[in-house]
């Protein structure tokens, strides 16, 4: 048998990572929302900049996502970012250094919330 056949050669663990990893990137980006709220308005910039994005809700049918519901991330390369967001009580939050990697799910759960106004 090849040595890129053989299941624990280097070479075939290095071709599964790269077939995962191709895979991945077939999928969409998607943010799980594990906040207490539904939210109106979702915002990704590059971390430590204020050159947000479109409002990634508009990704939604209903423009809007709820508690436990995921939204579709479109245009958004694998890196860091901060994410700004309002949810339907009014409040608005900015969670920092939020890594997103491309045909992954990230996810912001309520106690990932420092900074809140409303």
């Amino acid at each position: 048998m090849a040595a890129d056949r053989v299941p624990n050669s280097p070479h075939h663990r290095r071709s599964c990572s790269h077939g995962r990893r191709r895979r991945r990137q077939n999928r969409p980006t998607r943010f799980w929302n594990l906040t207490r709220n539904t939210i109106s308005e979702f915002y990704l910039a590059p971390s430590g900049t204020s050159n947000w994005g479109p409002n990634q809700c508009k990704n939604d049918k209903d423009g809007t996502v709820d508690h436990d519901e995921r939204l579709r991330i479109t245009n958004v390369p694998s890196g860091t970012y901060d994410a700004k967001f309002t949810d339907v009580t009014g409040r608005v939050c900015t969670v920092r250094d939020v890594k997103i990697e491309v045909g992954a799910i990230f996810t912001i759960e309520e106690k990932d919330l420092k900074s809140c106004e409303r």
